[in-house]
């Protein structure tokens, strides 16, 4: 599981990271409202954590511009205003729960836990684009209704793209999550993944499409 933490206090940043990584999840730290804006425009993430009082952009115009462009991440915020007006506005906006400072790390990793289960339970558990199916639950893909042969970076790479699709995910960003695999992946590795997934997806109906400078995007024929 990919998280987006949002956090400009170093320290609390760096404790709640280390915390998230035992617990399993994958973490992405940014300390601005406004790099965590394009960052969720080009990966796909389990969850985002927001702290309010952000530099620049606070925390709750990040919140209402990530919901106006559709985008679904289950939303949790961080702040040290315990006053009820901040938390219905950051409710309002769009957040699906919110925790005050100071916290305890396992009430934290529980109710991220309660959104994920909550977001993966309303979200199909199939996807689709051109003739490929990928049913979730059993991590099976089928084109034509015949199973692929896919190893399992190249499932991660499709279903990352299928995810994000009309988005587009950073190489980076892919190279990051498949390197919970083993140690690390080169963004060089992700281009001989996605030469690979290419050729298996001829005549599917889809294309994986470079964007220079930035990363991939899955676009349908």
């Amino acid at each position: 599981m990919r998280i987006l933490l949002v956090e400009d206090d170093t320290m609390l940043a760096e404790s709640i990271c280390e915390g998230l990584e035992k617990g399993g999840f994958t973490v992405d730290r940014l300390g601005a409202a406004e790099p965590a804006e394009s960052a969720l425009g080009l990966t796909h993430y389990d969850l985002a954590i927001i702290d309010i009082g952000l530099p620049g952009m606070s925390g709750l115009e990040l919140i209402r511009r990530v919901r106006l462009r559709g985008l679904q991440v289950p939303v949790l915020i961080l702040t040290a205003r315990d006053g009820l007006d901040d938390r219905i506005s950051g409710l309002d906006l769009g957040a699906d729960d919110y925790m005050v400072k100071p916290f305890q790390l396992p009430e934290l990793l529980a109710r991220m836990r309660a959104l994920i289960r909550r977001s993966l339970s309303a979200a199909s558990s199939e996807l689709a684009a051109g003739v490929i199916r990928l049913d979730l639950a059993r991590r099976v893909a089928t084109a034509h209704g015949e199973i692929m042969d896919l190893t399992g970076r190249e499932w991660e790479i499709l279903q990352q793209l299928m995810l994000a699709s009309p988005n587009v995910v950073g190489k980076q960003k892919m190279a990051e999550s498949l390197s919970e695999w083993e140690n690390e992946i080169s963004a060089n590795a992700v281009e001989i993944y996605i030469s690979r997934l290419r050729q298996k997806l001829q005549g599917c109906g889809i294309e994986i499409r470079t964007i220079r400078g930035i990363g991939y995007r899955l676009d349908e024929l």
